[in-house]
């Protein structure tokens, strides 16, 4: 096969709405799948997307050239999980197909997000984006506004921080606290803004993903990470606790901003390097079980101690010279074998991780 003609449907509103499973192979096969979509969404612009591959792949074959039409779909959840899905199954469909080029065709900048995906594995000859001819009345404001609010990309980023915002003002208002109300607010959009800012959404929708393979495959990964989760949260309270302790005894003014983060630090440390350490625990069993573990494995474990060493001894060492413990002599000690632990035990790990690449190298060699 000379030449394939690629469709895309990132968010996978073929499967979503139409209940049709990609790739979908043929002209036959996408006529089919784009009527089943046009009959539940008409409006929906993947199905003017398929027809006009299908245009594509007719002006192909009327000059000879030998081609075929294939559509992808990915998740609701666009991004990272959307984007790996399609590549595997781009993946597939290559090792069944000898392509030499293919021709992009969506329907506008999200879908064309994927050029560089199939780019890395298939010379792309042309993009060709299908814009949708619409009437006056349906460009109209209202229609754009009322499409828009009902995509729940939009939806969810516009209307869940005002939902949040008026949920905790009148909360504010029933307990008879209305400056909290403020306070409460900002802290809430201030989260939801990050939470986006940093594409999280993203990251918990892998986590999310890889939680349920781990469960349904019986993994004990799933079992460990959430007794790493759990471990984690107990470490944030008490270290929480602890602070705001110090805190409404002499305020930031008395202690000082570093002075407080650094009680933090030393209260929650190692909990949170005995929860890293039940992550990467399960790793190693399920590895074990599946008879793929490599010493190389137990380096993650080795720079965690290492990293806990280093924070906590100089944690003690600050809080010595902050006057919030008299054995200043003592600490500075801590701190002086904490940082020769953790020379020795980054050593050993890397010394694990070499190791193995070396052995690996070996092993290639010989074949």
């Amino acid at each position: 096969m000379q030449t394939l003609v690629i469709c895309i449907d990132r968010d996978n509103d073929l499967g979503d709405k139409a209940g049709v499973q990609t790739p979908l192979i043929g002209r036959e096969e996408n006529i089919s799948a784009a009527v089943k979509l046009a009959s539940v969404d008409p409006e929906d612009s993947d199905v003017n997307t398929i027809f006009g591959g299908i245009k594509v792949l007719d002006e192909l074959k009327e000059k000879g050239i030998d081609a075929e039409i294939i559509s992808f779909a990915g998740d609701r959840n666009v991004g990272v999980l959307s984007d790996q899905k399609i590549s595997q199954q781009i993946d597939d469909v290559l090792q069944k197909y000898d392509a030499k080029s293919a021709i992009f065709v969506s329907d506008g900048a999200e879908d064309e997000t994927l050029v560089p995906i199939v780019q890395s594995r298939l010379k792309i000859d042309s993009v060709k984006r299908i814009v949708v001819k619409q009437s006056a009345n349906l460009e109209s404001t209202y229609y754009i506004l009322k499409h828009a609010f009902s995509d729940p990309k939009i939806s969810q980023t516009f209307f869940i921080p005002i939902g949040l915002a008026a949920i905790i003002y009148a909360f504010f208002l029933l307990i008879q606290y209305p400056a909290g109300a403020i306070i409460g607010i900002s802290a809430a959009v201030g989260l939801y803004m990050l939470y986006r800012g940093l594409n999280l959404d993203e990251t918990f929708v892998v986590l999310r993903e890889k939680g349920k393979q781990s469960f349904y495959a019986g993994q004990m990964t799933f079992i460990t990470y959430l007794t790493a989760g759990l471990i984690a949260i107990i470490a944030t309270i008490r270290g929480a606790v602890e602070l705001w302790g110090y805190y409404t005894t002499g305020g930031s003014w008395y202690y000082g901003f570093i002075t407080l983060m650094t009680v933090f630090v030393n209260v929650t440390v190692w909990w949170y390097v005995i929860s890293m350490l039940f992550a990467n625990a399960g790793k190693i069993i399920d590895l074990k079980m599946e008879n793929r573990f490599t010493r190389r494995k137990l380096s993650p474990a080795l720079f965690t101690i290492s990293i806990g060493l280093l924070l906590w001894g100089a944690s003690e060492y600050i809080l010595a010279i902050s006057a919030l413990s008299s054995e200043i002599e003592f600490t500075l000690q801590y701190f002086v074998y904490s940082v020769v632990g953790a020379i020795i035990l980054g050593l050993v790990g890397i010394s694990l991780a070499t190791t193995h690449i070396e052995e690996k190298n070996e092993t290639l060699e010989d074949d």
